[in-house]
């Protein structure tokens, strides 16, 4: 088993994903840079946060150019598990592989605190080390992370149980004032339509030691392990 964490110039979060995979879980991983396209040895991809190419034009726009998004769009395309964190939610919204887009948050600020997630449902590589309804306290790091889509693709991701994670209370409740962003519905991760691409907002990886403030980031990361076990 084999992790890949890519890297684009100007990502700074594969180090904080690298450490979780490999220190905190004892999985074999490696960094990919953005020219390589070979994923051959690589069981899950990871595209983890950052400000790749410095965010110009848009988040996420000219990373998707990058040669290894090539080689990412057909691993995910095959049913591998590809995670995209942050800016790699952003990249993969971007490169087509997911729905929607991450535009400024509503407040017009950066934002860097923690939040709680509702589990919306554990039948996926993600979240099948969870309870459905179960509350993560994961943080955020961002200053575009409010998810937009069209009212009649809103309507597929949530008929085709593709939202994944919801921004709540610490309680479960869906509210406005827990929304760190001003997402649609309160969404703070979704799927692809076959489940095995990941798409969130919120850094798991900065979450996976209680010293940190929470390690409920390895409830998503040891799901990941937990399906590549199978």
């Amino acid at each position: 088993m084999r992790i890949g964490i890519v890297v684009f110039p100007g990502t700074w979060s594969d180090e904080d994903c690298h450490m979780a995979f490999s220190e905190v879980l004892g999985v074999e991983t490696t960094y990919v840079w953005h020219k390589d396209t070979d994923l051959s040895d690589i069981d899950c991809v990871v595209l983890p946060g950052g400000f790749s190419y410095g965010d110009y034009l848009r988040t996420g726009a000219i990373a998707r150019f990058s040669p290894v998004m090539e080689s990412v769009l057909r691993f995910g395309k095959s049913g591998k598990p590809v995670i995209g964190i942050c800016n790699g939610f952003q990249i993969l919204c971007e490169s087509g592989l997911l729905p929607g887009v991450l535009m400024r948050n509503d407040c017009l600020e950066f934002r860097c605190e923690w939040t709680n997630l509702r589990v919306e449902t554990n039948n996926t590589i993600f979240s099948n080390k969870a309870e459905n309804d179960q509350i993560l306290k994961i943080p955020v790091s961002h200053g575009e992370g409010r998810f937009f889509i069209d009212n009649y693709e809103l309507e597929e991701l949530e008929m085709n149980k593709q939202i994944l994670f919801r921004y709540s209370s610490s309680t479960g409740d869906i509210r406005s004032s827990d929304n760190p962003n001003g997402s649609l519905n309160n969404i703070a991760g979704i799927t692809n339509k076959e489940g095995n691409v990941l798409g969130m907002m919120p850094h798991p990886e900065r979450a996976c030691k209680k010293i940190l403030g929470s390690d409920d980031g390895l409830i998503i990361l040891e799901s990941i392990i937990n399906s590549l076990k199978v």
